[in-house]
């Protein structure tokens, strides 16, 4: 969904296909039909945006393919779809029975991560819309902080250095310009805004910062200042995800723990985070560390799980809103836009407490809608106005219509 800013800039609103397990060219394809396209359906949106995230095989394969890339756009455009950004931090094996860690690797000190999301800012250059000229591309804030030495920072920054140069020699040929988003993340080398202005200040323009607002509020970040550390640090946003983590008032309550043992799972890591009253923050790099013991009980709890955006948690746990509302006022509400890429990106609906996970493909689809709408209310509610989009597929090019495969002769 496009919307107007009143600066006049045009802001992209996309949900994140990460949510979705397909790896593969097909599988991606595939999912564009049986949901992306049935969510579009559903909001009665003339064209809807899908932050596609392509495993390392399906980018590798489509950026040595432009045909295929080409082909990929075309199925996007007839099912009413558009792609103005990627999410490039899990590199493959996202929805495998125990991910937790493994979402880290390769970190930016190992030369595939480099080469991955090279291959996707060449598939993005192809995949953008006519209309378009500017893509995004989030990844993983150097890699988890666990034996980060001072010699794997500085390959790092050298890997991200030639990620510039990759990108502006992309943008003289292509001339389109895709910019990448290092996202803070609880437990990384770079978990806080503050982090990110004193470890990334100096790195080439073409690079930046994706702002996840459930990041945001798992740190205890309050977005003004977050977003003028950035600034401080001639650090954009280039991205910002759209979503809430878990809130706990008051942890040392009884049931608490037994409420917040439901969303304890194997598959992804649930940093935790409280708040002491000095502002002192205190971190387990797991909930289910966390609720056995390690954690001060005296302040509020944060938990970093992607929560949906339309339906707040079984009380006594919390959402946090309040903490993505203001970052939104903040990023959008002024005169002028912050960011002009946002992506909602609840990828845990598969992991929720079973009272809550959707049972089937059309309670997904239903979620993804309503997480939608929601934004799209709040945006307005800040003054962004919808903006004109290119008309919705006619019924030869529906997601009923035969389908164009994205398949290797």
């Amino acid at each position: 969904m496009r919307f107007r800013h009143r600066d006049g800039s045009v802001v992209h609103l996309a949900y994140c296909t990460n949510v979705h397990a397909a790896e593969t060219l097909d599988g991606v394809t595939d999912q564009l039909d049986r949901y992306a396209a049935r969510v579009r359906d559903r909001l009665d949106v003339p064209v809807l945006g899908v932050g596609l995230w392509l495993a390392r095989d399906a980018a590798r394969e489509l950026a040595s393919r432009p045909d295929l890339t080409a082909r990929l756009r075309d199925h996007l455009r007839r099912r009413g779809l558009e792609t103005v950004t990627l999410n490039a931090f899990p590199y493959r094996g996202f929805h495998r029975p125990v991910v937790k860690h493994a979402v880290y690797t390769p970190d930016w000190s190992d030369p595939r991560r480099l080469a991955y999301t090279v291959d996707c800012a060449r598939v993005l250059a192809g995949l953008l819309p006519h209309d378009i000229t500017e893509g995004s591309i989030s990844t993983l804030p150097l890699g988890w902080r666990t034996d980060w030495t001072p010699q794997r920072h500085a390959t790092a920054r050298a890997h991200l250095v030639r990620l510039a140069a990759e990108l502006s020699d992309l943008r003289r040929n292509t001339g389109r310009t895709v910019r990448v988003g290092l996202e803070p993340e609880p437990g990384c080398a770079v978990e806080t805004t503050a982090q990110a202005a004193r470890l990334l200040a100096g790195l080439p323009g073409e690079l930046g910062v994706c702002l996840d607002t459930c990041h945001l509020a798992v740190q205890f970040e309050e977005p003004a200042a977050a977003l003028a550390r950035l600034h401080g640090a001639s650090l954009d946003v280039v991205k910002a995800q759209i979503s809430r983590a878990l809130h706990v008032a008051d942890p040392a309550a009884p049931g608490r723990a037994e409420h917040l043992a439901g969303y304890a799972e194997p598959r992804f890591l649930h940093q935790t985070r409280m708040c002491a009253a000095d502002g002192t923050v205190h971190s387990t790099d797991d909930l289910t560390d966390a609720l056995q013991g390690p954690l001060p009980r005296t302040g509020p709890w944060r938990v970093h799980f992607h929560t949906p955006l339309h339906a707040d948690p079984e009380p006594p746990l919390q959402a946090t809103g309040d903490v993505l509302e203001s970052a939104l006022q903040v990023l959008l509400g002024g005169p002028r836009a912050h960011v002009r890429h946002l992506e909602t990106e609840t990828y845990t609906w598969a992991v929720l407490p079973a009272a809550a996970r959707p049972r089937d493909r059309d309670d997904l689809v239903a979620g993804i809608a309503a997480e939608l709408d929601w934004t799209r209310n709040a945006l307005l509610r800040i003054g962004l106005a919808e903006d004109s989009a290119p008309a919705r597929p006619g019924p030869a090019d529906g997601p009923g219509a035969a389908r164009t495969e994205v398949t290797v002769p």
